[in-house]
């Protein structure tokens, strides 16, 4: 048997904060779990461990001790550790009908499992800017001010539509966009991947059809089908959705909702051309198709800049409104918002209270606070600035590898290429080295085989274009 290679983790151990074993045990149990360390698989030594991650031999001896009471580890006496085979898991990689080996299910659980995941040390599929992009202090300060308030703020329910305060400094942001709502217009979520579940549950039935944009946003797909929804893509171009196929099949599926980026669209970055939004809008309404805007991306978009939104033009007539701030300042408070008409943001807020009573207020006192002092702006502009910079570096590194741009995007953090192969072949293959990819088949509700991936122009290092080089020199045909 092959030992495996000396060095394990896929990331650097940090020396502040967590301990070493803790770091050892999550990362190395991590790698197991996912079967990159499949059952049977030999360690190094204690010794060649130690001397490969720079630590002492009594902190491998502890992490590795600590595996075999956890039962990820088995010790041969003479022979060293091995990955040991726990209830549920096979010895290996199960044969396909012609004898080779099938590969692992690349679906959308697989992406966002791995999104989750500590066993990466690179992910430039990610949907997040990285962490030392954000403002940590900002927000220890903004939860310090919380966390000093009367204590009924944190033992109390909050109300069910949302923190008042925060509502009407959303209100604010959105006149901001020409888009009027006042705060009985608007319900708090946690986050965007809640406002569209409460949207879908409310307004569609199973067996309804719901449009959605291809490319688009993977979970929403996977939510809608969970649903019992028939998921249907709109071709997705460079200034829209394709009219033509639009109008097709809102007239073959008579479909309930269309979820739509107009702006800084997930995973093009591309936005709608104010005549794609009119004929989006006509079309809407001749077919009685709720239009659901998700804006998520907002705030990347730098104040000023000629765009269209549907909810501006339409008023929250037919189009609900739909944001928050997890891309921005933090995915762990998933404060996210809904703006709709008077009539959708009651049966919204009804739905809600049915699914989940509130959402956390303390989350939303934070969120009000970092707005009402006027810190968001400051630090919204500290990211497009930084954004910008990395995205020229990365459309060029990209094209040195032979991977080609589509679209040319001034603004937002994805960058949507063309591989030339196979890239959920190619994301597998990151995977086993601790690279996070996002292949196209993912944000296709059909999920053919594609030559495209998702790129976050904040998240690739020196380890993601050593892998993308290589590949690209073997691809077939180079």
């Amino acid at each position: 048997m092959t030992n495996t290679p000396h060095r394990l983790l896929a990331a650097p151990l940090s020396r502040d904060g967590e301990p070493l074993v803790e770091q050892i045990v999550r990362a190395l149990s991590a790698r197991i779990d996912e079967r990159v360390l499949r059952p049977g698989a030999r360690l190094p030594s204690i010794r060649q461990f130690a001397a490969a991650h720079g630590i002492s031999t009594f902190t491998t001896v502890a992490s590795y001790d600590r595996l075999v009471a956890h039962g990820y580890l088995e010790s041969r006496r003479g022979a060293g550790f091995f990955v040991r085979a726990r209830p549920g898991t096979a010895q290996g990689p199960a044969p396909s009908a012609d004898g080779g080996v099938l590969r692992p299910p690349l679906d959308v659980s697989w992406l966002v499992r791995n999104m989750f995941s500590q066993s990466h040390h690179t992910k430039p599929g990610t949907g997040l800017l990285p962490q030392d992009w954000l403002d940590a202090p900002l927000l220890s300060h903004a939860l310090r001010a919380v966390s000093r308030q009367h204590g009924s703020v944190l033992l109390s329910y909050g109300v069910p539509q949302g923190f008042l305060p925060l509502r009407q400094q959303l209100q604010l942001k959105l006149e901001e966009l020409e888009i009027a709502a006042n705060p009985s217009q608007l319900v708090t979520t946690v986050g965007v991947t809640q406002a569209l579940d409460l949207v879908a549950r409310e307004f569609t039935r199973p067996g309804d059809t719901v449009l959605v944009d291809d490319p688009g946003w993977f979970m929403a797909f996977a939510a809608f089908a969970s649903m019992g929804l028939n998921v249907v893509g709109v071709p997705r171009l460079a200034d829209g959705p394709d009219i033509g196929q639009l109008e097709q099949l809102a007239t073959r599926h008579k479909p309930r909702l269309y979820i739509v980026n107009s702006v800084l669209h997930n995973p093009t970055s591309t936005s709608m051309s104010a005549a794609k939004a009119f004929q989006l809008l006509r079309i809407a309404g001749e077919h009685g198709i709720t239009v659901v805007e998700d804006d998520v991306y907002c705030d990347l978009l730098a104040p000023g800049q000629q765009v269209t939104r549907l909810a501006a033009l339409d008023q929250l007539q037919r189009v609900i409104y739909l944001g928050g701030f997890s891309k921005t300042l933090s995915a762990n408070l998933r404060v996210g918002f809904i703006a709709a008409s008077e009539e959708h943001a009651r049966r919204l807020a009804e739905r809600k209270l049915l699914a989940t009573l509130t959402t956390s207020e303390v989350g939303e006192r934070v969120i009000y606070k970092i707005l009402s002092e006027g810190l968001y702006r400051k630090h919204a502009d500290r990211l497009r600035t930084r954004l910008d910079a990395v995205r020229t570096r990365t459309v060029r590194m990209a094209e040195r590898c032979g991977l080609l741009p589509e679209g040319a995007p001034s603004a937002g953090m994805f960058l949507w290429v063309d591989a030339g192969r196979d890239t959920g072949e190619l994301a597998l293959s990151a995977h086993a080295q601790g690279i996070l990819m996002a292949p196209g088949a993912l944000f296709s509700p059909a999920r053919q085989p594609s030559t495209r991936m998702r790129l976050n122009v904040a998240a690739l290092d020196r380890a993601a274009w050593d892998f993308l080089e290589r590949a690209q020199e073997t691809r077939p045909g180079s």
